[in-house]
């Protein structure tokens, strides 16, 4: 499970945030997770609870999830088209010159504070 770690860089990153903002309190962290991030957003709350509440700064903070769906763009006909539904090849002219528009992304978004 990579996501214990990945909310470490992410309480670490927000944290940074807080220090340079003299915010002395997060209510909510907002991610973008691609959906081939291989991030599993129920770990990842799961992992967040129990590390946030571990930092007054995060304590009882929220972590909220939006899942950005992946897009693939084929260089053969220029479509662009849901990537776990059809993979590499294209569907429009089963090209295999394609590539991962979006979708493997892990970042925060935003930083609510109180």
């Amino acid at each position: 499970m990579h996501e214990l770690g990945i909310v470490f860089y992410i309480i670490r990153d927000v944290k940074k945030a807080a220090l340079e903002n003299a915010v002395e309190h997060v209510s909510a962290v907002v991610m973008n997770i691609g959906e081939v991030s291989t991030v599993i957003p129920e770990y990842l709350t799961d992992c967040w609870r129990w590390a946030a509440d571990k930092e007054p700064l995060l304590k009882g903070c929220e972590l909220k999830v939006n899942t950005i769906p992946a897009l693939t763009h084929c260089d053969g006909c220029g479509a662009e088209y849901e990537t776990v539904r059809y993979g590499k090849t294209c569907p429009h002219c089963h090209s295999e010159n394609t590539w991962l528009l979006q979708g493997n992304e892990v970042e925060i978004k935003e930083i609510e504070v109180t």
